[in-house]
């Protein structure tokens, strides 16, 4: 994981084109048909970002260098590529079986069994008396399976309504079960070790408002503890040290998606994943999506030196996108040093933020047209909708087409107020309908669009210690809050803030 130093390999291009603008480039060669790109029902433009074919065909070239294929076939493959952990990342095992190593066999064959016991198990439930579904879990054994049953929304079989509970405030599990009914109420525990302590604690909430563990269901890779728990052996879904949270959603860990779409969907999801992977393994460099959106984030963070990157869904089901997408990059990327400990040659991961349109055009898209900082987005829309109101789509993509083109043109007026300077990299991505293929697809676009970066920065998307140390410093606190006798924390401003709080709940009692 040597990564190459894309600032070098591209600066004569970045001071070539340092002065250029959208609008020039796009003048110059007007169809930009290098930048366009359709996978399927997924159509792709980089039209408006701030390259052209010199630039692109350096961009390519990097890739070549970092050995983007071999990295990919190494993936698929079962390599060793959580390097940190040592173990494979085998999520498109999950999906397909573009691996072609027996490590990926095997692991496909894993899958293919879960994926059994997972639809005997959803038969199970379609056949009983419940009617509510809690998916408990945190991180990706939340937002994966939530993002895609709220995309989904139009695809439910009806049979079950699905709820998900994630933060440890107990706030969250007061309003999340206020109205369901325990006696027609199951609950999912998603925690791979099941020692994730946000999901035990509101695991046991669930126990304990359920009942006892009959309808407790959970995904986990400790099945003694699972047991320990309450947890039927007969109800626990096996995950694997070889996926990722964050990866994990067409893993049992989809069990809640299974249960509000029915398993045949689930199963199209999972297809839709497997042609991108097989796409990203087998394309050429110039036809590659993957690839391209790979390099162009690669170009705005490392060439044009932007911080930030905005996702920017004008179809409300993919409202959740860019929180997902959030851990995915974040986690994934956030990284600054390479696996032997050497420092990155190269600033990493920008901050991934966004909103759904058009409501955020109305809140922060007067800092995208005239901010002091350029945020290159990725605008996602959806041709066909699912429902009957056709001038409210119509709207709708009008103005997903109109704010692409007034980020990148601009509009001059004597009164600077009114003046927006423009020049604002995007790229559009087209669905030609949202449904569970295409949904599919465009994730597993994310997730290998992320390992390509990884792989030009020369560091591991797959582990993420640096969520460790707050968990660490936080159970040396725990026993304070709870009003056990506790060493006071080393750390002066924690001593003091803790005491505020401790002398706060002294007085209230």
């Amino acid at each position: 994981m040597a990564g190459v130093d894309p600032v070098r390999a591209l600066l004569s291009h970045g001071e070539r084109l340092q002065g250029a603008r959208l609008a020039d480039l796009v003048a110059a060669d007007p169809d930009r048909s290098a930048m366009t790109l359709r996978v399927g029902p997924l159509y792709a433009t980089f039209a408006r970002q701030r390259y052209d074919l010199e630039a692109l065909a350096a961009l390519h070239a990097l890739a070549a260098r970092a050995g983007l294929p071999a990295a990919f076939r190494a993936l698929v493959d079962g390599a060793h590529v959580n390097v940190s952990e040592d173990r494979p990342a085998l999520h498109t095992a999950l999906r397909g079986d573009v691996g072609a190593s027996d490590t990926a066999r095997d692991a496909r064959a894993q899958a293919t069994q879960a994926r059994a016991q997972m639809a005997r198990l959803v038969a199970e439930l379609e056949a009983s008396g419940v009617t509510d579904i809690v998916n408990v879990g945190i991180g990706g054994s939340d937002l994966g399976p939530r993002l895609v049953v709220d995309a989904l929304k139009d695809f439910g079989s009806g049979r079950f309504r699905v709820h998900f509970l994630t933060n440890v405030d107990g706030s969250d599990a007061q309003h999340t079960l206020r109205g369901l009914d325990p006696a027609r109420t199951a609950a999912i525990l998603v925690s791979k070790s099941f020692a994730t302590q946000e999901t035990l604690l509101n695991g046991t909430v669930l126990r304990d408002w359920l009942g006892g563990g009959d309808r407790l269901f959970a995904v986990s890779a400790n099945l003694p503890r699972a047991e320990a728990f309450g947890v039927d052996a007969a109800h626990v879904l096996p995950m694997w040290d070889w996926v990722g949270g964050r990866y994990s959603l067409w893993s049992t860990v989809g069990f809640a998606i299974a249960l509000a779409v029915g398993m045949p969907r689930f199963d199209a999801l999972l297809a839709g994943a497997a042609e991108m992977d097989a796409h990203a393994l087998d394309s050429t460099p110039g036809a590659n999506l993957v690839n391209l959106h790979a390099l162009t984030a690669i170009w705005n963070r490392n060439v044009l030196g932007l911080a930030t990157q905005a996702v920017l869904p004008y179809d409300e089901r993919l409202a959740l996108l860019p929180a997902y997408l959030q851990q995915l990059v974040m986690e994934s990327l956030g990284k600054s040093v390479r696996p032997d400990g050497s420092a990155v040659g190269a600033d990493t991961v920008p901050v991934l933020w966004g909103g759904a349109g058009t409501n955020s055009q109305h809140s922060f898209f007067q800092a995208l047209h005239q901010g002091t900082q350029t945020v290159p987005c990725d605008f996602i829309g959806v041709v066909r909708p699912a429902h009957p109101y056709i001038d409210n789509h119509a709207a709708l993509l009008a103005n997903l087409l109109a704010q692409t083109e007034a980020l990148a043109n601009g509009h001059d007026a004597d009164d600077a107020q009114r003046a927006y300077p423009g020049n604002r990299p995007s790229t559009l991505l087209l669905i030609d309908e949202l449904t569970p293929r295409s949904l599919g697809m465009l994730v597993a676009l994310y997730e290998h669009s992320v390992y390509a970066q990884s792989v030009l920065w020369g560091i591991n998307a797959f582990d993420q210690w640096g969520v460790e140390l707050g968990k660490s410093i936080a159970s040396g606190l725990l026993p304070a809050l709870q009003g056990a006798a506790a060493d006071a924390p080393a750390d002066p401003v924690t001593r003091a803030v803790l005491g505020e709080i401790l002398r706060k709940r002294q007085a209230a009692e």
